[in-house]
């Protein structure tokens, strides 16, 4: 059975985490203090409880409380080289799952061909405001069917059946805020590759509950070489993290990708406008991937 510290409301019950039985306890301070490995994916209160316990082992932060601290470093081993001598001094920010993907994808193309330039749409799931952006976005679909007014506590507009380029003013967490973010750890991210352009990206709000979907457009540096072809971008991309989904495939969505592992990749297809440029489609469930990133983080020290 494993223990974890839960929220102060839900200490003291049972519950159920990777298929094993696990009890939640009250975040208790010295066993903070000791522990070798504090895996910080709550509140950000409770994170900032731990973090005042002053942890003396690696701390690994998937709540961005400790990204100003500047011993801090942005970390996600399945965009970073194999040897890459991460800093292990300070609080590891795994970083936004948008961030991994994009980065991951970018990489494994520009080993085998070059990247002049990329774009990338990134349509978000409402889970990546925790349990209460899903229940906003839930209640929202059926009051407005039942024509009621609608809650808009998280979004402070109407998220359900609609896409977003930005919330309202009154939402607690802007969608700009977010993008944001996601430049920032992908730039850290590229930056310690060779070469791998940073892409120009759009964050969108999609009203859908779970899972993130990508448009890729990339354009490859054909000057010495040959421009390659859908069948050979698929057949370079399939290897872990990836799962390609080849022309003969349905393409991937979030519904399909809710549960598993790394990135799926599909509907590859030239852009007839420019002959050495790609449409690239892909999916991933963001809190699995932030999850397998955070544990591969804790493996390179437990």
């Amino acid at each position: 059975m494993r223990l974890v510290a839960g929220a102060a409301e839900d200490t003291g019950t049972l519950t159920e985490i990777g298929g094993e039985p696990a009890f939640l306890a009250k975040l208790d301070p010295e066993a903070v203090q000791e522990a070798a490995v504090l895996v910080l994916a709550g509140s950000v209160e409770s994170s900032k409880t731990a973090l005042e316990a002053k942890p003396a082992g690696m701390v690994i932060d998937l709540t961005y409380v400790a990204e100003d601290d500047p011993e801090a470093r942005v970390r996600a081993p399945m965009v970073e080289a194999p040897d890459y001598d991460a800093d292990r001094n300070g609080p590891q920010i795994i970083a936004h799952p948008a961030a991994i993907a994009v980065g991951a994808i970018l990489k494994r193309l520009h080993e085998t061909w070059p990247i002049q330039r990329a774009i990338v749409q990134i349509f978000e799931p409402a889970s990546e405001r925790g349990t209460a952006g899903i229940e906003e976005l839930q209640q929202q679909m059926v009051n407005l069917l039942s024509f009621k007014p609608l809650p808009q506590a998280v979004y402070d507009t109407q998220v359900s059946f609609a896409m977003l380029a930005r919330f309202g003013p009154d939402a607690p967490v802007q969608l700009q805020t977010v993008e944001e973010r996601i430049e920032r750890h992908l730039a850290s991210l590229l930056e310690r590759l060779d070469g791998v352009p940073m892409p120009s990206l759009r964050l969108i709000q999609a009203p859908v509950f779970h899972g993130y979907t990508f448009s890729f457009w990339v354009e490859f540096w054909t000057e010495s070489q040959s421009a390659p072809g859908a069948s050979e971008i698929e057949d370079a991309m399939n290897q872990p993290p990836f799962d390609v989904r080849t022309s003969d495939l349905d393409p991937p969505n979030n519904v399909g990708v809710a549960g598993q592992s790394g990135i799926a990749i599909g509907a590859i297809s030239a852009d007839p406008n420019a002959s050495n440029a790609f449409w690239i489609w892909a999916a991933a469930d963001n809190l699995r991937l932030s999850a397998e990133n955070a544990a591969l983080v804790a493996a390179e020290v437990v």
